[in-house]
């Protein structure tokens, strides 16, 4: 670990957002950013070179943007050190499969997302922006300075070196791994005793439950959200029986994007990536982010098209921050709902967001559910419920459903409620689903 590194974007990272007195003054620092990581990257990634052809420095934002599925096609000749697919891959499954998360490809970090879209996607990390991105996480996400103790329980599907990278004389950092078992986890964490517990959404549930309940006894000073969508109803039973503002961390397989600061707002990291927006609605509050990130050099980031659906925050955030502020993070655009337009040859899409605004508001009684769209024209609902009947709760859920697909002129589909079950692992929670791929339902996506 490259000690001085991390110190130094500790510090950078702490500071440098306060440097700045406009929008303009941060954009015009952004660019000089990027054009200093095009001069670093473009010689060693022949895929960039391409796409950037005759182009000047200066019209970087005129490439093409990628996705996923090109990055995974190109990736031998997109990353900057010629490691080939193949051999991530090995590396990446290996260490999946041990349980091993340590091994590397020479002094590079390798790991594996979990595939919520539908395709894995693999992700390089050298030295130097593995320790860049520990200064940046410590500084961005621990609830005191650096020289204070702090005890991080960590829950995820997979460990990597990029998260044990935060492991320094003062702060402590535990990894519990998604596949055991709660039970197993609870005695460790009384223990153990964090000062942080990071978790996905629906663990972070379990865990409150267990805390209610008497079984874990652990007073943390921050949780934080990884992920998941964090749902409003989770949001508020975590923070119900904590008793304290749940955080976020957006982060994914193309980089650290966003943090909530102290008022629990998410920012994106504009001191690390370029966001641009593709607005998906009249309003312009909804988007497709498009990044570039100006800190990775091993795997570049470069107009790189994300497939999840972000909410602009309209008013100003109390902290002050210039950093770009989001409402929130709506799910995937898989997930839009489908359906036929009540007269017209056409679909109508529907938001995540709508959806579970719709459920949440039919009843107080709701504890937990899912909403599953396996046609256009079925949906399946899932429900755990207190108090009152729970067939008195599916009625109000129905009607509330049936009225906000109205209000989008859809045709009315038929909805059945089935048993809830909440089975965490390797997949993430998504209380909000689509199973067919699209309209033609040529793939269906849901177990």
């Amino acid at each position: 670990m490259e000690i001085m590194t991390l110190l130094s974007q500790y510090i950078r990272t702490k500071w440098l957002g306060k440097r700045f007195f406009s929008r303009a003054q941060l954009e015009r620092w952004q660019e000089a950013k990027v054009r200093a990581m095009l001069r670093r990257v473009l010689p060693h990634s022949p895929f960039y070179q391409k796409r950037m052809g005759s182009l000047q420095l200066g019209d970087w934002r005129s490439m093409e943007p990628i996705d996923k599925k090109l990055m995974m096609a190109h990736f031998d000749e997109l990353n900057t050190l010629g490691i080939t697919k193949a051999e991530a891959f090995r590396v990446a499954l290996q260490a999946e499969t041990t349980r091993d998360f340590t091994p590397q490809i020479g002094t590079v970090t390798v790991g594996l997302s979990s595939g919520t879209s539908g395709n894995r996607g693999l992700f390089l990390v050298g030295p130097k922006e593995q320790a860049k991105w520990a200064g940046a996480i410590l500084a961005k996400a621990l609830p005191g300075p650096l020289w204070e103790k702090h005890r991080i329980a960590f829950f995820l599907r997979a460990n990597s070196n990029l998260y044990t990278a935060v492991n320094r004389r003062r702060i402590r950092f535990s990894f519990f791994d998604l596949l055991t078992p709660l039970e197993e986890h609870l005695g460790h964490l009384n223990d153990y005793q964090p000062t942080v517990l990071v978790a996905p959404a629906s663990m972070l549930r379990l865990l409150a439950t267990a805390q209610r309940q008497g079984r874990l006894r652990v007073a943390p000073v921050r949780i934080i959200s990884v992920a998941e969508v964090l749902d409003p109803l989770d949001e508020a039973y975590i923070r119900e029986v904590f008793g304290q503002i749940v955080h976020q961390i957006y982060q994914c397989t193309e980089g650290l994007l966003a943090v909530t600061c102290s008022h629990g707002t998410l920012h994106v990291n504009e001191d690390l990536v370029v966001m641009e927006k593709e607005y998906l609605d009249e309003r312009r509050d909804r988007f497709f982010p498009i990044l570039t990130d100006f800190s990775r050099v091993t795997q570049p980031i470069i107009r790189y098209r994300l497939n999840d659906i972000l909410t602009e925050k309209r008013s100003a955030c109390p902290c002050g921050s210039l950093f770009l502020a989001l409402e929130r993070i709506e799910g995937r655009a898989d997930d839009l709902f489908l359906f036929r337009h009540e007269r017209e040859e056409r679909w109508v899409s529907v938001f995540p967001d709508f959806i579970r605004r719709a459920v949440i508001a039919a009843s107080d009684e709701i504890e937990e559910y899912t909403v599953r769209q396996h046609s256009p024209y079925t949906l399946e609902v899932s429900l755990r419920v207190r108090g009152q009947q729970e067939s008195i709760v599916q009625e109000q859920v129905h009607r509330s459903l049936l009225q906000m697909i109205r209000e989008h002129h859809g045709q009315l589909p038929m909805i059945t409620f089935t048993p809830y079950q909440l089975n965490l692992g390797t997949k993430k929670l998504r209380r909000v689903e689509r199973c067919f791929l699209d309209e033609q339902q040529d793939e269906y996506r849901c177990p």
